[in-house]
């Protein structure tokens, strides 16, 4: 067979994938228990999908499955991808390795049927009799001398070795990237923020220490870190292993090395250094994207891992996506069903539901001028869109930052309203446990604010009950945030309920013993640890107010009914 043929079983959804949390690189499992190719071996099949989704780790996913062999023989998608293909790009460009990578129309795609024997070949697809054309997404030589990118002066003096290997790499990276996007310049950023500082496994290892080996390698720009995969200082206390807990540790080493602020956090916008309106960042960690150019008014993309250490070691970005004002404006209306005196679980159940409704197009939502959402709801809001959209920002009437600017922009669109049956299916999906039992209340995916521990103590405060000691009440958040609690007094009286917090890391990086080994069900306020829990964990989950999580700690069950403002209002009325 002709070496630039590729022959393998379809293997179709025309729903989106978040790599990270969404396929076990390791095995090539597709893990998202919410996703119809649950269960599905991505390795050696022709995976087609509309794009990825959710996590910026995506691509650092991809990157480890090239490496290890467990990648799909290609990759199809019938709507623009950046963050898969970005670990394409850095294993061709590091390690020359590569699988090819297409798009195709989406209609063509509905035709094919999963299990059925395919090839490529001449970038057409063929089955059976028929056949497909399809649109290579890369050059086999990486070659970006065909794009519209122009790299100004000092740009082409990076990639040139003036500045250091490091650098040089980086920019040929970032330059690639850019190609991908259709970007004409790269501009200057503020502040970078990384989130391949979680180790997924080798290969997100070995691209950090490579890096760290070349010449002059130091990030260009003040840059923080997201959470790690570990506490860096409670570790043992928390009974993680050695093994993971050192490559964990040496993973951050290597980006404190390269000049990261040791912050640790998934929400870098509750940091002191968090950007300003109008500012250009480049940032990693869906939620973060999400929030500073919504609610802050930043500009950034949702820079994938890898990329986001290659944007911070030449301080530059492509000006792209939410850069430009087009990429910003609203492509899709949608507008709130009304509810009755909702509970805070509103916020992050409809934000997963706008998220699911919006797929890569920036939604602008209607429907909420008479609320008033908090910080703390819009953070929540986001990180559950992060999870269901590919999207990097969302505007909300009356709340976000340009939400004025999205209303003049959006008066071709017509709203599509949600009703409330949808926001049923979603609370439905996230609430995946099937009995009533609590093992774990897990709290702060994001990390929890200082606003939020100051709910929690008052709820706890205001139940006089003791917590069951069935039940695990264990909270992330960073340690900024921890120093803030605990000088307030706050920290001291949960520890002594029987709260265990910890920093540095997050929900979706925390696996057994630190989730005791023993344990059942989880209840959690997050929709994002919701959805992640199943595939993360192999554990069900109750999903519900922050009331209901405490509720939960006293008593170690969870009533399982639909909430009143959820019900059609004449049902809420009757009951």
């Amino acid at each position: 067979m002709d070496s630039d043929t590729i022959s393998g079983e379809i293997l179709y959804a025309p729903v989106p994938l978040s790599f990270w949390g969404g396929i076990d690189p390791a095995s090539g499992e597709i893990v998202d228990r919410h996703h119809p190719l649950s269960g599905s071996i991505v390795r050696d099949r022709i995976l087609i999908l509309p794009c990825g989704r959710g996590s910026c780790s995506g691509s650092v996913a991809m990157l480890e499955m090239i490496l290890n062999g467990n990648a799909p023989a290609a990759l199809i998608f019938t709507s623009h991808e950046e963050i898969l293909v970005a670990g394409v790009i850095v294993a061709q460009i590091l390690f020359d390795k590569q699988i090819p990578v297409y798009s195709m129309d989406e209609l063509d795609a509905k035709m094919l049927h999963n299990g059925a024997s395919a090839k490529i070949e001449r970038d057409c697809l063929f089955i059976d009799v028929s056949q497909v054309r399809l649109q290579s997404l890369l050059a086999k030589d990486m070659n970006t001398s065909q794009s519209r990118l122009q790299l100004s002066t000092n740009d082409l003096k990076i990639l040139d070795g003036s500045y250091g290997q490091a650098k040089a790499v980086a920019m040929k990276i970032v330059a690639q990237f850019a190609a991908l996007q259709g970007a004409t310049e790269l501009i200057d950023i503020a502040q970078a923020h990384i989130d391949s500082c979680v180790y997924t496994g080798p290969g997100g290892l070995l691209f950090a220490e490579h890096m760290l080996s070349l010449s002059d390698a130091k990030y260009a720009v003040p840059t923080s870190m997201n959470a790690v995969s570990l506490d860096r200082r409670r570790w043992q206390a928390l009974g993680m292993p050695q093994e993971a807990a050192e490559t964990a540790n040496r993973l951050a080493d290597v980006h404190v090395a390269l000049g990261a602020k040791q912050t640790f956090t998934c929400a870098p916008y509750l940091l002191d250094s968090a950007p300003t309106s109008g500012q250009h960042i480049g940032w990693g960690e869906s939620n973060a994207v999400v929030f500073a150019n919504s609610v802050l008014g930043a500009h950034t993309q949702k820079y994938p891992d890898l990329i986001d250490v290659c944007i911070a070691l030449t301080g530059r970005a492509p000006n792209a996506g939410c850069h430009v004002p087009a990429g910003r404006s609203p492509s899709v209306i949608l507008r709130a069903p009304q509810v009755s005196e909702p509970d805070e679980s509103f916020y992050p159940l409809l934000g997963y539901c706008v998220g699911k409704l919006s797929g890569s197009r920036v939604p602008l939502v209607l429907g909420l001028e008479s609320f008033d959402p908090t910080i703390s709801d819009l953070k929540a809001f986001g990180a559950a869109f992060a999870t269901t959209s590919s999207a990097s920002m969302f505007h909300i009437r009356g709340v976000t930052a340009d939400h004025q600017a999205s209303d003049s922009a959006s008066v071709h669109f017509n709203p599509r309203y949600i009703s409330l049956d949808e926001l049923q299916l979603s609370w439905n999906t996230l609430n995946s446990a099937k009995d009533a039992n609590v093992s774990l209340v897990a709290l702060g995916n994001p990390h929890f604010s200082f606003e939020e521990f100051r709910s929690l103590d008052t709820l706890i405060d205001g139940t006089n009950k003791e917590k069951s000691d069935s039940v695990d009440l264990m909270i992330t958040t960073s340690r900024q945030v921890f120093e803030k609690v605990t000088n307030a007094g706050i920290a001291d009286p949960l520890v002594q309920y029987g709260a265990t917090i910890i920093t540095d890391t997050c929900w979706c990086m925390i696996t057994e013993p630190v989730i005791r080994p023993t344990s059942g069900n989880i209840m959690t306020n997050s929709a994002k640890y919701a959805h992640y829990a199943p595939g993360i964990t192999s554990r069900h989950v109750h999903f519900g107010s922050l009331a209901e999580c405490i509720e939960a700690c006293t008593t170690g069950r969870r009533i399982m009914q639909t909430p009143k403002w959820l019900q059609p209002i004449d049902a809420a009325n009757a009951a």
